[in-house]
């Protein structure tokens, strides 16, 4: 099989965070590269765009500066960094659990993303990382939900990389999570039952995640490709004085929003999840309501010493049951 390695950059990251690549057309109505990007780009002031190539921060495949004469055709890939943009910051910081050369485990607290994405750059577990341990290629080896807390694991170096990665590929990674929702109405103690299937629930469908829609797609026409068990730990009364559902997950595969798409299916969607089962409106995230969802375990032989190695989170879910019943 052949596999595509990805392409250098010329440039280092900076600050924790990555240049960015432009492909340029070879052809067109352009006669400079600066012609194109000045078009591409024409919500940025043209004197700004000049300005940078004119300082020689655009450059090329090998890493020389592009002028703004240089024609269009010359390259087919520029780089650059990006202008930075404001960012308020998260009041919340995640806990380094693990280092060593190859990997790095992190607890990662409710609204901090796992990558940069939307309007949230620096303010990720991802670039906070890199700048706190000084090591530009650090790279996460799966993610968590920005609204989710717990485990993550992070490849310190390139050389290693893919046989961590190959662990979450083959499934080969034991993951735990615990969810808190509210008591379903006639919850009975004495057979404890989620939409009508006693517990332990092996609830399985097909989810598809499409470019460029928030939730994902759920196809019960099509052969399912998720799996989570579901298991309850326990009911009570949350500190803030809520009945509550207090569920132990164990997902057999790692599709996007897999867990909350199930525990919403089975008619106990989690404490503060604003997309499923019903996309409300966007607001302003709501700390004294996180997500009520944990990964709280992960456990695997290491694919480099042959160890077993288990991490537990030290974080806890704000709703969980303080008084059980």
């Amino acid at each position: 099989m052949m596999t595509h390695m990805p392409m250098p950059s010329p440039l280092p990251v900076k600050d924790g965070v990555g240049p960015t690549r432009l492909r340029v057309p070879t052809s067109g109505p352009w006669a400079t590269i600066a012609e194109y990007v000045v078009t591409r780009f024409d919500h940025i002031d043209a004197d700004d765009l000049h300005r940078r190539f004119d300082a020689g921060e655009i450059v090329g495949a090998d890493g020389s500066p592009i002028s703004r004469g240089t024609a269009l055709g010359a390259h087919q890939f520029v780089w650059y960094y990006r202008d930075l943009p404001v960012e308020d910051p998260i009041p919340f910081d995640e806990e380094i659990l693990h280092v060593d050369d190859d990997l790095v485990v992190v607890d990662k607290p409710h609204f901090l993303p796992t990558t940069p994405g939307g309007r949230y750059l620096r303010e990720s577990a991802l670039i906070r990382l890199r700048t706190r341990l000084d090591n530009p290629d650090l790279t996460p080896i799966h993610r968590l939900d920005r609204a989710t807390a717990g485990l993550v694991m992070f490849s310190a170096r390139p050389a290693t990389r893919g046989a961590y990665q190959s662990l979450f590929e083959k499934r080969r990674v034991v993951k735990v999570y615990e969810a808190v929702s509210a008591l379903p109405h006639g919850w009975d103690p004495d057979a404890p039952a989620l939409a009508g299937r006693a517990v332990p629930v092996v609830y399985r469908n097909h989810i598809e995640a499409r470019r460029g829609e928030l939730r994902v797609v759920v196809d019960d026409s099509r052969e399912p490709n998720s799996e989570t068990v579901v298991e309850v730990r326990g009911t009570g009364v949350s500190a803030s004085g809520r009945a509550v559902l207090h569920t132990i997950l164990r997902p057999h595969t790692g599709r996007m929003h897999q867990l909350r798409v199930h525990l919403a299916a089975l008619g106990v969607g989690i404490l503060g999840d604003r997309w499923y089962p019903d996309l409300l409106p966007e607001v302003p995230d709501d700390h004294s309501l996180p997500l009520q969802l944990l990964a709280r375990e992960l456990e695997f032989s290491d694919p480099l010493s042959g160890r077993p190695r288990r991490f537990v989170t030290h974080r806890t879910l704000s709703e969980a049951p303080v008084s059980r019943r």
